[in-house]
């Protein structure tokens, strides 16, 4: 790809005390696409999200943002700056409505102070009126329309997860890191959530970093999938190249391609 790109990562070493996580990994998420993030338990998978979300701070390496070094920014920097995250378990507010859930999501979007925000008035008012109509936006491109007054915590488990998203959604990213979304699903509700990443890279023109261990759905879906094992990189490609590769098989299956 010619085009310069949303997301990188150079170099990246992180070490708990004798134990090496990340072991020089690098690669970039370019715009328009989905880049997948696939390897056996204990690869480093959620530690590399961890570095790119700034949860966790590398040793050595870099972490870029449209060219820009933010490794050492704090963790909430990167929200505010449109990096936003799901993570493995659902992260909503189970006594709370389904909009009320996407409409936490534009927190780190609002400029208004606390003053305006108790009286609401002025730019607090204006605010939150341009944050409904967004909110009501993600609901209806999520499905969600007939559930946007119902508590979260009485819906089923796969339609929590799609709320997660779209609280997610709701920070506008430019790009959006997903770890194992599909954890627990169904078949039925893998395939609706597929649908959706789809969508949200299509529709929405947001690259999608997408660390998953279903790898039907995760070869369906990338444009290209990055394979680790032991923090280290072992394969990376188009997803017809990576399943093929000798390396990426003898990781999963223990044999010799």
């Amino acid at each position: 790809m010619n085009q310069a790109p949303v997301l990188e990562a150079r170099g990246l070493r992180l070490q708990f005390g004798a134990i090496k996580v990340l072991d020089e990994i690098s690669f970039a998420i370019h715009a328009n696409s989905i880049h997948s993030i696939i390897g056996p338990n204990g690869a480093g998978k959620s530690s590399l999200l961890n570095c790119l979300s700034g949860f966790y701070r590398p040793q050595a390496g870099e972490v870029l943002f449209n060219g820009r070094d933010i490794t050492r920014l704090p963790t909430h920097r990167y929200a505010a700056l449109g990096i936003a995250r799901t993570f493995q378990g659902i992260q909503t507010y189970a006594s709370m409505s389904v909009r009320d859930n996407i409409l936490c999501g534009f927190h780190a979007r609002m400029s208004s102070g606390l003053f305006a925000g108790m009286l609401h008035w002025g730019r607090c008012s204006r605010e939150e009126d341009e944050f409904t109509d967004k909110a009501e936006d993600i609901i209806e491109f999520l499905s969600l329309e007939e559930l946007r007054h119902a508590r979260v915590g009485e819906l089923p488990y796969g339609l929590r997860k799609r709320v997660d998203l779209g609280r997610a959604l709701a920070l506008s990213p430019q790009v959006l890191i997903m770890d194992e979304p599909m954890a627990g699903m169904n078949p039925e509700e893998k395939a609706s959530l597929a649908r959706y990443i789809l969508d949200i890279k299509e529709e929405r023109r947001i690259p999608v970093v997408l660390v998953e261990h279903d790898m039907e759905v995760v070869m369906d879906i990338s444009d290209r999938v990055l394979v680790m094992d032991w923090g280290r990189t072992i394969a990376e490609g188009e997803p017809a190249a990576v399943r093929r590769d000798p390396a990426v098989i003898k990781a999963y299956l223990g044999v010799e391609a």
